[in-house]
This record gives C-alpha cells, sequence and structure tokens, in this order.
C-alpha cells in the first residue's frame, strides 16, 4: 500500500505552473569516481561528510546506472535522456572524442538545457563538457546560457616535449603537461590552466551563477574533471585523506559539493531546488592507487560489468523527498531528463524515443517504475542487458588490456540482488529469465535507427 506523500512532494507531482513556483535543478556530476568511492557507499578511508549529509537528507540509490562505460557517450546520455547509440555518440572504433575530433552532439538532439531554456530557466554549464569542442557542439549550442571549462578530459592535448613519458606523467603531473583550454563559451580563456585550481574554480562560478539567479527558476549543470587523471586539487586538500592523493582529490569535490548546498540553504533556495549527485562511469582502475573502487562491484570504467555503469546517485530536495532514504530500485542518470521536465511542468519530446523516465515515485518513496529492462553498450555494441534482478552477457570484455571480448552463448546470467559482484552464472537453470531478457533486447533494437556516427569524424 503506498503511503500518503507530504504536501510539498504532492504539489511537486501534480505539477508546478508560474515560474516562481517552478524548482530550479542542479546536476553535480565527477568524472570517473567509482560507485565504492564514497563513505556513504562504503568506503572507510576516504571521509565525504557533505556527500554523506546529501544522502542522510534525500534519497541514495544502490543500483544507479550510468548509460555508458566511458566519458562522452555518459554524458550524451544524461543530457538527451536516451541512450547515446541513438544519437550518434557512440563509438567501438573511437570510444569518445578527442582535440581532433570535428563532430558532437547533434543540433537536432534536444538536451535537458535546451528544453528547460525553453520553459524560462536560466541555464549554465560549468566544467567538463566532452560533447564537441567546436560550434554546433558546444554548451551554447544546446540550451545553455553560459560555460565555463575545459571541453574534454583533461589528460588530452598532451605535450610529449614536457615531462616524463608514458604513465608517469600521469603519476606525478604537473598542468603544463596538459596544453587544455579553459573555456568561457565559445571563447578560450587559458592553455594549460591550473588543474590544481580547476575543482575549486567550477565551484566559485557555479555559486556565482546560483546567487545571480537565485529568483529562479535555473538549471546548472556542474560536471567537475576530477577525479579523471591526472590527478590534481589545492593546496588546502593536499594529504587530508588517507587514501593518498585519489582520497585527497574525491574530498575536494565532496567540499565543492557542500559548498553548493550551503549556499542553496543560506539563500533560502534548498526547498525550491532538486540536488543530483553522479558520475559518469566506474573507476579507471588500470590506474591502481590513482584510480578509484568500484567497491564489491566487479571491474571499472569501459567495461559493462557492473563496475563500469553502476555509480553513486544521490538526490536531494528537502521537504520533497523525504530524509534518509536508501533506494533499491534501479534507474539511471537518463531519467534525470525525464524527471527533470516533469518537475518543470514541460512535457517529454513527441518526436523522438526517450529512454528516460520520471523517478518521482522513487523519490518521494510513493510508488516504483514499471521497467522495460537496462541496455549495457559498450560503444556501439550491445553487451548485456538486465529485466528485474537479471542480468545476461553475450560479450563481456575488460575495461582496458583485453583486445577482444568474449562471447557468451548461452549469455552469462546473474541475479544482482543476490550477487551483484557477477560471480556465479545461472543461466543453465534460469532458461525462462534469459529467454525474457532475450525479448526485451528484441523490443528495444526495433526502435533504434540509423544515425551518423559523430565520434569517428
Amino acid at each position: 500500500m503506498l503511503r500518503l506523500l507530504a504536501l510539498p512532494a504532492l504539489l511537486i507531482l501534480i505539477g508546478l505552473s508560474s515560474a516562481a513556483e517552478k524548482p530550479n535543478i542542479v546536476v553535480i556530476y565527477a568524472d570517473d569516481l567509482g560507485y565504492g568511492d564514497l563513505s556513504c557507499y562504503g568506503h572507510p578511508t576516504i571521509h565525504t561528510p557533505h556527500l554523506d549529509r546529501m544522502a542522510a537528507e534525500g534519497v541514495r540509490f544502490t543500483e544507479f546506472y550510468s548509460a555508458a562505460e566511458v566519458c562522452t557517450p555518459s554524458r550524451a546520455a544524461l543530457l538527451t535522456g536516451r541512450y547515446p547509440v541513438r544519437s550518434g555518440m557512440a563509438s567501438s572504433k573511437r570510444r569518445v572524442l578527442f582535440p581532433e575530433s570535428k563532430g558532437g552532439l547533434p543540433p537536432s538532439e534536444i538536451t535537458l538545457a535546451t528544453a528547460l531554456h525553453g520553459a524560462g530557466y536560466a541555464t549554465a554549464a560549468v566544467g567538463k563538457w566532452h560533447l564537441g569542442h567546436l560550434s554546433p557542439h558546444l554548451p551554447t549550442d544546446h540550451g545553455f546560457d553560459s560555460y565555463f571549462g575545459i571541453p574534454y578530459s583533461n589528460d588530452m592535448d598532451r605535450r610529449a616535449e614536457l615531462g616524463p613519458r608514458g604513465r608517469a606523467a600521469f603519476l606525478e603531473p604537473k598542468s603544463e603537461y596538459w596544453n587544455v583550454p579553459l573555456m568561457r563559451d565559445k571563447e578560450i580563456l587559458e592553455r594549460a590552466p591550473d588543474q590544481t585550481q580547476l575543482t575549486r574554480r567550477y565551484t566559485d562560478e557555479a555559486v556565482k551563477f546560483i546567487r545571480s539567479h537565485r529568483e529562479g527558476p535555473f538549471f546548472l549543470y556542474l560536471a567537475h574533471s576530477m577525479p579523471h587523471v591526472p590527478l590534481f586539487r589545492s593546496k588546502a586538500f593536499e594529504g587530508i585523506s588517507r587514501r593518498g592523493l585519489y582520497g585527497d582529490v574525491v574530498q575536494e569535490v565532496d567540499a565543492s559539493v557542500g559548498r553548493v548546498l550551503d549556499t542553496l540553504k543560506e539563500l533560502g533556495l534548498q526547498q525550491r531546488t532538486l540536488v543530483v549527485f553522479s558520475s559518469d562511469n566506474g573507476p579507471w582502475l588500470i590506474f591502481d592507487q590513482q584510480g578509484g573502487s568500484a567497491g564489491l562491484l566487479r571491474d571499472g570504467k569501459g567495461s559493462t560489468w557492473e563496475g563500469g555503469m553502476r555509480v553513486p546517485g544521490i538526490f536531494w530536495w528537502p521537504d520533497t523527498i523525504p530524509a534518509g532514504q536508501i533506494c533499491r530500485d534501479w534507474a539511471s542518470t537518463m531519467d534525470i531528463f525525464a524527471t527533470g521536465l516533469a518537475i518543470a511542468g514541460v512535457p517529454l519530446p513527441a518526436d523522438r524515443t526517450i529512454d528516460g523516465q520520471d523517478i518521482r515515485p522513487l523519490l518521494t518513496g510513493g510508488g516504483s517504475v514499471p521497467r522495460e529492462g537496462f541496455f549495457y553498450y559498450r560503444g556501439t555494441d550491445l553487451f548485456a542487458a538486465r529485466t528485474g534482478p537479471w542480468k545476461a552477457h553475450w560479450k563481456t570484455q575488460t575495461g582496458y588490456g583485453q583486445k577482444a571480448p568474449d562471447d557468451h552463448q548461452p549469455p552469462l546470467l546473474f541475479q544482482l540482488d543476490v550477487d551483484p559482484g557477477e560471480s556465479w552464472s545461472q543461466s543453465e537453470t534460469h532458461a525462462a529469465e534469459v529467454s525474457a531478457i532475450d525479448a526485451a533486447v528484441a523490443r528495444h533494437r526495433a526502435t533504434l535507427k540509423p544515425v551518423e556516427n559523430q565520434l569517428e569524424k
């Protein structure tokens, strides 16, 4: 039996009309942060009090997914609510965009910023973009009023003539080794910015935007460059974590979240603002102690094992989201699109498939969300899928280092609520579950249409 919702939550579910009533939306996105890297997700030595507070005052998901296993496609999925294969933002040849890439998020895609901007929202993107560094693919081409950040990963534009070769440059990095651009809107402000200051500068920009648009409504997309290697943190966070450099970096991101939450509370906006925190994919395990942890999950970034795509998911909205919830239903970053439009009173685009769903019933604890399935892509190849607690793998491949995938017929089958570490395949004794997943995959594939690949341009 569903419990009655508190009045503020009920009003949100009914829908809001006036601009003053439309809630603000803040999405904070970490880069390569693993499922097990926060203390509220079980890490024993990384101290994340602000994210822990956010979870204690909101809802923490135990089965929250990125729609992709690496940066570019995962970001396209979050902002469009669609699997990246639908927009041409996935490739099995060039798995992300690079500085020489000419493609990017197509102008025909409708982002969360575009839709909310049309509903009267002020919009800002701060931090890593990685959806195309040339027009018409930049944030200000996709519904954002302003942009401040680096347009791709902080390990790109490597200056080979500086510093040691190979991995050594990442293990003892200096900002000047990478000639990445820092941009405002469509102009380059700096080359090779001091990366020890990126997290602080992003946060300053985010706080400035919130203060400037306190009358609302606003949408802020704060996408941190960290803890993607090379790792950098400011002086104030050097040596504060028992987990070493990686822990220092995560704790600075946590402090950034604290500044955003404190600013909202200071301005009296907490009851009018949904804040979401997540990560674009799992941890980059090949960097050993400078990579993160997926906890009890298998593998990490680059793979379709759970450790590659199951990520932290925390939603905070005082008086609308009841405090202290743990949601064990699965959801994904694609749901942020549909949910954000729903709370803003904006209808979903009717001319395209939207894969995300409105998960307000999960946020308020007022019900469930029926699901067809979740589909695990590595590039453009569908490697695995789940329906309910059952996940089937037709192909498996470690995130990095394995030249070709292993094929599985019958597929590997895992019951994720019993075996989240994917250790014991049960396909031989659960043929009906395999058949149900096969049917879901067939229905999903029937909705796909050929599109131009943007990552291979």
